[in-house]
């Protein structure tokens, strides 16, 4: 009987949709090239996508500032964080219409890392950078937002 996997953590980038208007119409899936102990340290959910991005040289996509926990074999077992370039893989296509999205100003962000069959996968995204006071609107929209849920709680319950 084979044994089932349990379902991979997800690894999201939630600050990219803190600091940035990211375009999640144009987003891409891209292959990763890593080593055997980057897939466990992917699969066992010790990947860190806070501050990554993704550059392009030589026509190529790669990921940069993407931080996962490896595990030292040994005596020790000491837990190291490697945050080297990763090549992602994609088509020509799909690289271009980057490029053209990067040539006009925008940012190439990681959302989030699938683990899920066979394949680790990057999800990628140009995006826009955003200034402080959008990020203090959208902090007071949602605190906004959080007191009128609270007060139709309150109210519901005062009801019944």
């Amino acid at each position: 009987m084979v044994k089932k996997r349990p379902e991979p953590p997800s690894i999201v980038n939630r600050r990219a949709f803190y600091d940035y208007h990211v375009q999640t119409q144009n987003e891409l899936t891209a292959g990763m090239v890593l080593s055997g102990a980057e897939v466990r340290a992917i699969r066992d959910g010790r990947a860190n996508l806070k501050g990554a991005f993704v550059s392009v040289k030589n026509d190529e996509l790669w990921l940069n500032n993407a931080s996962l926990s490896l595990r030292a074999s040994g005596p020790g077992n000491d837990i190291t964080v490697d945050s080297r370039p990763r090549k992602l893989l994609a088509s020509k296509k799909q690289i271009s219409d980057l490029i053209k999205a990067k040539q006009s100003g925008l940012t190439i962000v990681p959302i989030k890392i699938l683990a899920g069959g066979r394949y680790i996968k990057a999800v990628i995204a140009p995006a826009k950078g955003k200034k402080t006071y959008d990020k203090r609107q959208v902090l007071k929209k949602r605190a906004e937002m959080r007191d009128i849920r609270q007060a139709d709680k309150l109210r519901r319950k005062a009801t019944t």
